[in-house]
């Protein structure tokens, strides 16, 4: 799952970064507006992916050692 999430981050990543540069190339603000905000939730995203994984980790080596004890 955590791939998917990565994947759906990264594009809204690219997509931000595009819609932020054609606004600035064509002068419009609100589609550099609208690009930044894209890359900001793509980054939000990436972050939470990040922390799924980390604690799927965490719950897995916790499983590992109460079988340990």
């Amino acid at each position: 799952m955590a791939l998917g999430d990565k994947f759906d981050a990264a594009k809204d990543k690219v997509t931000g970064k595009v819609n932020e540069t054609v606004g600035k190339a064509t002068d419009d603000t609100s589609q550099v507006a609208k690009g930044k905000a894209q890359q900001a939730e793509g980054a939000i995203k990436d972050q939470i992916a990040d922390e799924k994984e980390s604690l799927r980790e965490d719950r897995e080596n916790a499983k590992e050692n109460l079988k340990d004890t």
